[in-house]
């Protein structure tokens, strides 16, 4: 009877550290969003642009930055990013690289708010990529077809502990969910933020465009 009793103590023990432990990720997650999202706009509102996304499937040493490559016209200085949908490009931003269950943000951002400037738009005077009438593309779901966004610029995502269609430190990605997890990592424009359960555990933030714009006409990017 007494190591019964034992056991059920050690048990409960068990099942109260690890709930604490959950509370203290989402907490540390939530503060990452936050501080990705404003490290977002300081980048915007220095270069007038967000930035690219990293590509998910390169190893830390060599990921991180942003992609780019050479534009098809222009000049040789000129560049475009490679991807719309990729990981959050940590070694650019200066941020940490993971969640706290280890893996990498999916971050998506459109071409027509990512892209750099070219040469002949800066000697014309343009400062930022997008202006105020640009809209973004990307739409967040509440999970039931509601919209909850909609044209948004840029999108960031946590796989949660089950970490469903994250890519890890690797470069790989690991297995999809289903469902609403799907959804957020199959490199469409459609997102699922919700009320996390027992098959849905991602933590969705994005970038709201009004208050891009706002932060861009305060930087002088934007009239």
């Amino acid at each position: 009877m007494v190591l019964i009793i034992v056991a059920l103590m050690s048990m409960g023990l068990m099942v109260g550290i690890s709930a604490q432990r959950s509370v203290a990720e989402n907490s540390d997650v939530q503060l990452q969003l936050e501080n990705i999202r404003e490290a977002l706009l300081g980048y915007a509102m220095t270069n007038g642009r967000l930035p690219c996304p990293a590509d998910p499937t390169l190893q830390s040493d060599v990921g991180g930055n942003e992609a780019l490559e050479s534009a098809l016209t222009g000049t040789a200085a000129d560049k475009v990013c490679t991807l719309e949908f990729g990981v959050l490009p940590w070694k650019t931003l200066g941020i940490s690289e993971a969640d706290p269950w280890g893996n990498r943000f999916t971050y998506l951002v459109g071409f027509e708010f990512s892209n750099p400037l070219t040469e002949e738009e800066k000697n014309n005077g343009m400062r930022a990529k997008f202006d105020m009438t640009t809209t973004g593309r990307a739409n967040i779901e509440d999970g039931a077809s509601h919209t909850v966004a909609g044209d948004v610029p840029a999108v960031i995502v946590s796989h949660g502990k089950r970490s469903a269609g994250a890519y890890n430190s690797a470069g790989n990605k690991l297995e999809n969910g289903s469902g609403d997890e799907k959804e957020n990592s199959d490199a469409d424009l459609t997102f699922v933020s919700k009320v996390p359960n027992d098959a849905f555990d991602d933590i969705v933030t994005w970038i709201v465009p009004t208050i891009l714009k706002s932060r861009m006409v305060a930087a002088g990017r934007l009239p």
